[in-house]
């Protein structure tokens, strides 16, 4: 049965797709025609939406024949039986490249008007088009988003041939497609209204995912009356928020640290919410001994959650924990209350063990991320994992060392978190 246009089409998808609403997926639209599509699945699974902007290298007197696919980052995915038979020089495939990345990244920033893409590190990854005929594009998409670290990656279309959603099944964990009549004639005729998508209505559909939860951006400075003191903060929840993360920043660190900002910017890039504060005041952090006071910071992190909870923009968001250092054992301290409202906690090379009388208390899953070098770190985790009843796991990342300073340590932290927080975090 024909669609009535991309927007029925989609919509007709997501019917099909609803089971990977658990997964908390994050979609991907291939420009332009898909985007409308992959909007009306977003939509529907109440999942992140990004564009995934690929280019194919075509062997230089045959274009149509692709050699291998660019994509955002740098990623470059080569097919080496193509590149072998056409007698490709690195000389012709580097001027095919350069041209072809140098469209990725000036396409890709003006569709997201400049925002980055979406982390897809340890995400499941719906990769939507509105419709295939050969699948060559969809195949490059597929190898790109794995290139990037996507741990899961799922094909989607409204009509395709049979032929090319089953040899897709080779390169995609699984294809899904609404229509596959046979024969196929020309993607256009399953379409009544098949006319062109314009830049300006990506751009428009980007935008509606990410305007906030009330349609507008909630991006502002805060200052939370706790304990007796004003602690500052920095509110940050996209559009369609899945929860929100309150950062427990550790070792005299607050909410500048630039290491637990790179994180929240991926959080937020993922659909979540962040609460950066600090948890001293100027004048306390001069004595070292508050630093590591984690009943104090529990105290202080317990009533920003509970601040949280009736702000206007936070209000009914269900709450994960970010520790770090010693703010780590602050999280573990305060998810242990009673009636902590806390459903997810992780850790950064953090010192849980600091708070070994609470940690069979607590209820929320816990990620412990410790970094491969860190050894002494990590076997205070070892331990500390043995005394938790709750779920939980240890992560480490090889080649880390405690600040987690390496090339690629700090992204895999973001990756795991991400993960952690949007498969624990319940549906807003």
């Amino acid at each position: 049965m024909p669609f009535r246009d991309r927007r029925e089409a989609g919509r007709r998808l997501a019917e099909r797709l609803s089971g990977l609403r658990a997964a908390s997926p994050l979609v991907l639209g291939l420009p332009r025609g898909g985007v409308p599509v992959a909007f009306e699945v977003a939509r529907a699974l109440d999942a992140p939406l990004d564009i995934l902007v690929v280019r194919k290298l075509g062997v230089p007197f045959q274009p149509e024949l692709g050699m291998g696919a660019v994509g955002e980052g740098g990623v470059r995915v080569l097919n080496a039986d193509v590149l072998r038979q056409a007698r490709v020089t690195d000389s012709q495939l580097a001027a095919v490249e350069a041209r072809e990345r140098t469209e990725v990244e000036e396409r890709a920033a003006r569709l997201r008007g400049g925002r980055p893409a979406v982390p897809l590190a340890g995400r499941t990854v719906v990769i939507v088009d509105d419709g295939l005929a050969t699948g060559g594009t969809a195949r490059a998409a597929v190898r790109v988003a794995r290139a990037r670290g996507a741990e899961r990656v799922l094909l989607a279309i409204p009509v395709a041939p049979p032929e090319t959603v089953a040899a897709l099944r080779a390169d995609a964990d699984d294809v899904v497609a609404v229509e596959t009549p046979e024969p196929f004639f020309a993607i256009g005729g399953w379409y009544t209204d098949f006319s062109a998508t314009s830049d300006s209505e990506v751009v428009e559909l980007l935008r509606a995912t990410r305007g906030g939860r009330e349609g507008r951006p909630v991006d502002k400075r805060v200052e939370l009356p706790v304990e007796r003191v004003r602690l500052p903060g920095d509110l940050t929840i996209p559009a369609g928020a899945a929860g929100l993360v309150v950062f427990a920043h550790g070792s005299g660190s607050g909410r500048h640290s630039p290491r637990n900002r790179a994180v929240a910017r991926a959080l937020n890039d993922a659909g979540l919410g962040t609460l950066l504060l600090d948890l001293l005041t100027p004048a306390e952090e001069g004595d070292r001994a508050n630093v590591f006071d984690i009943p104090l910071l529990a105290a202080r992190l317990g009533g920003a959650t509970a601040w949280s909870l009736d702000d206007e923009d936070a209000r009914g968001l269900p709450v994960g924990f970010f520790g770090a250092s010693t703010g780590a054992g602050a999280a573990v301290w305060a998810a242990a209350e009673p009636g902590s409202p806390v459903r997810a906690i992780v850790s950064r090379g953090g010192r849980p063990d600091l708070a070994r009388l609470r940690l069979e208390a607590v209820r929320a899953p816990a990620l412990l991320i410790v970094g491969g070098r860190d050894e002494a770190v990590l076997e205070m985790n070892r331990e500390a994992a043995r005394h938790l009843t709750a779920e939980h796991r240890i992560e480490v990342v090889p080649g880390a060392t405690h600040l987690f300073e390496e090339p690629g340590a700090l992204e895999a932290v973001a990756g795991l978190a991400t993960r952690w927080f949007l498969d624990h975090l319940p549906p807003a």
